[in-house]
């Protein structure tokens, strides 16, 4: 890669970074609006409605995170794998709750849910995604521990 496009890529990343910094400040602020203004017997199902929403910020402040990194100068290889990790944990963790813990969470706290697990297509697949993610940033730390350790046998 020619300086020009090393320069070119990481002032792509950086407004990509700036992207991600945005996008969790919006959503963040009608997250945590949206229970303030609900009728005061769905504060609790405002909350527990936003859990998911919660993880999947995480994983875009952890690519933003990553993002700027990189536009600083940080090699993508380096980067890559603790930010595949902490995606996939989050959207895991989003699906996960979406999926099995909203509905349940919902019922205790006297609302109506037709059954104890919401079948939520889009959560399912974010959690299998984030399973998916979280392996290959293993498999990657694998991996360039085992370049580094031939890099020192050259």
């Amino acid at each position: 890669m020619s300086a020009k496009d090393s320069r070119t890529f990481q002032g792509r990343c950086s407004q990509f970074r700036w992207l991600a910094v945005f996008m969790v400040v919006a959503v963040g602020a009608v997250v945590a609006i949206t229970p303030l203004v609900l009728p005061r017997g769905y504060k609790l199902h405002g909350v527990i409605a936003n859990l998911p929403a919660l993880c999947y910020l995480y994983g875009v402040w952890s690519i933003g995170a990553a993002l700027g990194e990189i536009a600083k100068g940080r090699l993508v290889q380096a980067a890559l794998p603790s930010v595949l990790r902490r995606v996939g944990v989050s959207l895991g963790m989003g699906g996960v709750l979406g999926v099995f813990v909203v509905a349940g969470l919902t019922r205790l706290a006297g609302g109506q849910t037709v059954g104890y697990v919401r079948f939520d297509v889009a959560g399912m697949t974010l959690g299998m995604i984030g399973g998916a993610l979280f392996l290959l940033g293993r498999i990657m730390d694998r991996a360039l521990a085992a370049q580094a350790e031939l890099d020192e046998m050259i």
